[in-house]
This record gives C-alpha cells, sequence and structure tokens, in this order.
C-alpha cells in the first residue's frame, strides 16, 4: 500500500515535474517569440522605410521624367503645328499653282489665247536681247501675211520672220494617250506630224518672200518640253523643217539666235561707220604730215641757231685774243688794270 502511495506520488512528482518543464520550455518559447516578433518589428520598420525612401525617390525621377516629356512633347506639338502650317500654306500654294496651270491649260487650248501667248514670250526675249530698231511686231508684209515678228537684219541675209503660233492641239492629243494604247499612240503621232508639216508649209509659203524677206523663217515653239518631244521623237519633221528652210526655236535656242543678231547688227554698224573712220584717219595723217613738216622746219631753225651762235663764239674768242695782246704791249707807264671783261662763251 505504502508502495503503491510512493510509486503514485512517484508518478505525481514526475508529472509535476514534466508539467514544470512545459511550462518553463512555453515561457522560452514565448520570451523568443517575442525576441523575434521584435526582430520581425524592426526589419519590418526598415523595410517600409526603404519602401518609402525608393518610392519617393522613384517619384522623383517619375516626376522629372514627365517633365522632360512634357516639355518634350510641347515641342514636337509645337514643331508639328509649325509643320501643319507650312504644309497648309504649301497647299494653298499648290491650289493657287493648280488654277494658274488650269488658266495656262485655257490659253494654251484656245488657237488665239495661245498664239497671244507665245507672242508675249518672243516680245519679251526679242525686246530684252536687241536694240529697239532691230525688230517691229505684227508686221504686214507685202503678199498681206502678218508677221509675229520681222527682225530687222540688213542684206543679206535680210529681214527675218518669226512665227509665234503652233499646233498644241495634236501634241496634247499625243500626250493624252493612255500607256499600252499602240493604235492611238500611232494615230495621234500621224496627227502630230502632219499638223506640224501644214504649218511648216504655211510659214514658207507665208514668211519667206524673195526679195523681201530672207529666205529662212523661225517657228518660235514657246515650250521646251514640245522642243524636246519633236526633236526626239520626230525627227523627219524637223529634217522637214531644215529642207523648208523654217527653223524651230525654242525659248533656249531662240535666245542663242538673237545673240547672234544682235553679233551681227553690230557688225554691221561697224561697218557703217568704217568710211567714216577712215576718213578720219585720213584727216589724223594729214595732221601728222604737218607735224612732221614743222618739225623739221623747227629743227633746221635750232640747226642755224646753234650755227650762228658758234660764228659768235668764233668772233668773241678773236676780240678777246686781240684785246689780250693789246694789253701785253708795253707802253711805259702801265695803266691800271682794266676789269677783266666777262663772256659767256656757252649760250643757249
Amino acid at each position: 500500500m505504502d508502495l503503491l502511495v510512493y510509486l503514485l506520488l512517484a508518478v505525481i512528482a514526475l508529472l509535476l515535474v514534466g508539467l514544470l518543464v512545459v511550462v518553463l520550455r512555453r515561457g522560452d518559447r514565448r520570451e523568443e517569440s517575442a525576441r523575434q516578433e521584435l526582430v520581425l518589428a524592426d526589419t519590418i520598420q526598415r523595410v517600409e522605410r526603404s519602401l518609402r525612401e525608393q518610392e519617393q525617390a522613384l517619384a522623383k525621377v517619375m516626376h522629372e521624367r514627365l517633365d522632360q516629356s512634357d516639355k518634350a512633347t510641347g515641342q514636337v506639338v509645337t514643331d508639328l503645328r509649325e509643320r501643319l502650317a507650312r504644309i497648309d500654306e504649301a497647299q494653298k500654294k499648290i491650289g493657287e499653282l493648280s488654277t494658274q496651270m488650269v488658266g495656262l491649260q485655257e490659253i494654251l487650248s484656245n488657237k488665239q489665247a495661245r498664239g497671244a501667248f507665245g507672242e508675249v514670250q518672243l516680245n519679251d526675249l526679242v525686246s530684252t536681247a536687241l536694240p529697239p530698231g532691230a525688230y517691229a511686231f505684227q508686221c504686214t508684209l507685202s503678199n498681206g501675211s502678218r508677221v509675229d515678228c520681222l527682225l530687222k537684219l540688213p542684206n543679206p541675209p535680210g529681214p527675218i520672220a518669226i512665227d509665234a503660233k503652233f499646233p498644241l492641239e495634236s501634241y496634247q492629243l499625243l500626250r493624252a494617250v493612255k500607256a499600252g494604247d499602240a493604235q492611238g499612240l500611232a494615230a495621234a503621232q500621224r496627227a502630230f506630224q502632219l499638223a506640224m508639216r501644214k504649218h511648216i508649209v504655211d510659214i514658207r509659203d507665208k514668211y519667206i518672200l524673195p526679195g523681201e524677206t530672207a529666205e529662212s523663217a523661225l517657228l518660235f515653239l514657246p515650250s521646251e518640253a514640245i522642243y524636246a518631244e519633236l526633236h526626239a521623237n520626230f525627227a523627219a519633221v524637223v529634217d522637214e523643217s531644215y529642207r523648208a528652210r523654217v527653223w524651230i526655236v525654242s525659248p533656249t535656242t531662240m535666245m542663242a539666235t538673237l545673240n547672234t543678231v544682235r553679233a551681227v547688227l553690230k557688225d554691221v554698224r561697224m561697218r557703217e561707220q568704217a568710211g567714216e573712220v577712215q576718213k578720219l584717219v585720213g584727216l589724223m595723217l594729214a595732221d601728222v604730215r604737218l607735224l612732221e613738216k614743222r618739225v623739221a622746219n623747227l629743227r633746221r631753225h635750232f640747226s642755224q641757231t646753234t650755227e650762228d651762235l658758234g660764228e659768235i663764239e668764233t668772233s668773241t674768242s678773236r676780240i678777246v685774243g686781240r684785246g689780250e695782246r693789246i694789253q701785253s704791249v708795253d707802253m711805259g707807264d702801265q695803266p691800271e688794270a682794266l676789269p677783266p671783261q666777262q663772256s659767256d662763251r656757252k649760250l643757249i
């Protein structure tokens, strides 16, 4: 019974010791947990503080980048507005140019207006390159034909007629042919050749008059494009114009021709003044001969003067020599010496 009580008490004691150990362990765990909670709280505070600092730095960087982005965007918008303004201005100019081109097309589509357009351009070129008396516009020839411009050159070659009209309708039909339309292109080319040939023949018959005008005339094309097209693709028409003595010129070649005409006129004026120049040269030669004669007379006068001066010097020397001999004669009493006579040996 006592043993059982002792065993029971021992068991209870062991239980109490185990319970005490458990309680002590729980206390240690609580202290460790508290320490861990303190460490965790400190770590959390440091992390929060670091996060706040990073957030502030990131916010600052984002603010600066946003400012830069706003400035860049504002500059881009400003540049874009300026470019849009330029584009708008360019569109207005293109619209004005289109209107002008339409007006030019209307002018060139009208035969009478087209002639006036060519005449205005021809007038500007001729009046710029030549003196006023070297040309005339809208002259009427003896056959009743009115020529657009007449270059007044002497014979040879004589006055040269210039026509400022050209068959634009056939050229427009040629340009209007669609790509790949071989049949339409051939028909348009034939029409253009026929129109050019007819115009060349008309110029030859109207403006080349023997004894009145030169043996050739000029067909003025106020378009470099038509001139290039004609020489590039219609060499036969150009050859026919050469045979007809109708020279086809563009604004560029017309200016070169006018420069040649100006040189011819200058040469003619020089030849007209050649007689007057020869007359003046003859008068100058007569004056030179007279001057030569007078110089010879003056030389003879100088020679005679030099000879006379030499004779005078000889006479003076003789007189001085004789005076010295007279002075050297012993007359007894010595007369007072006369002052020496001064004589100029060198006379000018």
